[in-house]
This record gives C-alpha cells, structure tokens and sequence, in this order.
C-alpha cells in the first residue's frame, strides 16, 4: 500500500549538461527533501531540474520566470507576446542539450514556488482551489498557528485581506513572512498525491516561526501524500527542519548536501538517521569546503 502511495515521488535524478550540472547524480530522496549548500554551488539550479524533468513545458516556465523583470522592462519599450514568446525561444535554446531523468514515467503534476513575491493572482488561483474542497476552516486555524492574532484569510473584491481584532486588512498592511507563510499553506492544501518545489523557503519568515513552518509542511505532505524539496543556506533552517522532524517522528525525509568538489557538483543525501545525527553533533551541513 505504502508504495502505491508513493509511486510519483521522485527516488533519484540524473542531470547532464543543464547550467552548472555536467554529470550529476543522486539518489534517496525522501518524502520531504531539504537541500542546502554554499552559494552558487546550485541549489535553486537543482529545483528547476527537478521541475523540468517533469515535462518539457516547465522550461518555458522556468525561464519565464528567471527573466521577467527583464521581459517587463523590454515591454516597457517594446509591447507584444510575440516579443515574449522570442525572448523565451531563443533562451530555450541555450539548453537544447541537457538531459534530465528520474525514476518516474509519467508525468507528475508538480507546482514551483520561487522566491518571487506571490501575486494577487496567485493568491486567487490558490485560494479558488481552497473553496472548492472546502478548506476554509483548516487554513485559517493553521493561520492561527502562525500567528494566533490572525482570524481569518478571505479574498475579498479580489484582493487578499486577513481578519484581525475583528476586522479584515489587506494583506499588503502585514509584513512579507505572512503572505509568504500564507501562500505556502494555500499551496499544499491545494495539491494532492503531487510534487511541490520551495526555492529559498526561509527568505521573509522570521527564525523564531521557522519550526511552525516545518510543523505544517511535514504534517500537510503527508496527509496530502506530497513530496516536497525546498532550498535553503540558513542553519536555523536547517536546524529547525532536523528538530521537527525529530519531534514528529517523521523519518520520510532527508537533508541534501550539495557542495562543488573538483569543479564537480556532488549531492550527499542524508537519510533521517544520519541528518540528525550530525546536526546533534554540530556538525556543517551547510556545504562542504
């Protein structure tokens, strides 16, 4: 039964010839994946990976998204899609050779969550799928944990708002962390039997609600039966991951280590065991020498 469960989670991939990865493979991936490493050493390089290998659709996407400031600002000067659409195609070309495979051979539905500011849009998209399965009630009392000053979260004439001491706020009038934290749940109660990728998922969330944000992403995963791989470069972050995890007793997951090693990327995968091992030790995670 359990295999059935966890038929479209990613176990291992190989990728060749994709920005900084030549040859590069890994494998024993969990249910929820946190990888961190030195900066430029690839992290947010091995999500786009991981998207892309899903379906060749997804580097439209991927360089959509790398680029759009600058699509915006060439707009500015020069509106038309077919402008965008050119500027995708001709980056669509720099990676004509790459190679990316996993273990899966059907397509995954999948859904990447960069470190850009979440939109009214995607606020609206998300929150229509929360109405629909009628999940209300569970995101606001998961709000609740966050911040316990929190009532609500409602769209309301299409714009975001939270409900506090009784009256409903823009979500614009709270800090970033809450939107952030928001759209991270609104995200995974959204999906099931899926895979989620977080780039950079402790920028704007302040330390001290880093293990509510683990609480909720390991607890939502796998009632959801999601497999989830996250990027970070803070040790808090890491720290925190391996202390709930511990506190839940939730052994689907692992800590990837990558780090460069002869002008080559290499990934140490930390089983559960081993991952809480060396943070007990404290020992460096963050990215080898």
């Amino acid at each position: 039964m359990e295999e059935d469960l966890n038929s479209h989670f990613i176990k291992n991939i190989e990728i060749k010839n994709f920005k900084c990865f030549e040859d590069f493979k890994a494998e024993g991936f969990g249910r929820v994946n946190l990888i961190g490493g030195k900066n430029n050493v690839g992290k947010t390089a091995f999500m786009e990976a991981v998207y892309i290998s899903n379906s060749k659709k997804n580097l439209y996407k991927t360089i959509a998204n790398r680029y759009v400031s600058d699509i915006l600002w060439d707009l500015w000067k020069e509106i038309g899609k077919k402008f965008i659409d050119n500027f995708i195609k001709e980056k669509i070309e720099d990676y004509k050779e790459y190679q990316i495979k996993t273990n899966l051979n059907d397509n995954v539905y999948m859904r990447f969550k960069n470190n850009n500011k979440a939109t009214k849009n995607n606020y609206n998209n998300l929150y229509s799928k929360i109405i629909e399965n009628e999940l209300e009630d569970t995101l606001d009392n998961y709000l609740k944990d966050f911040d316990s000053s929190i009532e609500k979260f409602r769209i309301i004439n299409g714009q975001p708002h939270c409900k506090k001491n009784g009256k409903f706020h823009n979500l614009n009038e709270f800090g970033d962390g809450l939107g952030k934290f928001i759209s991270f749940i609104m995200l995974l109660l959204s999906q099931k039997n899926s895979i989620v990728l977080m780039d950079e998922i402790e920028n704007g969330i302040h330390y001290t609600n880093l293990d509510k944000l683990w609480k909720i992403i390991l607890t939502i995963s796998k009632q959801q039966n999601i497999q989830v791989f996250a990027t970070t470069h803070s040790k808090e972050c890491i720290e925190s991951y391996a202390r709930v995890s511990k506190k839940l007793e939730d052994k689907e997951i692992t800590f990837i280590e990558l780090c460069k090693r002869e002008e080559e990327i290499k990934a140490f995968v930390y089983p559960y065991d081993w991952f809480i091992d060396e943070i007990e030790q404290e020992h460096e995670v963050r990215g080898c020498l």
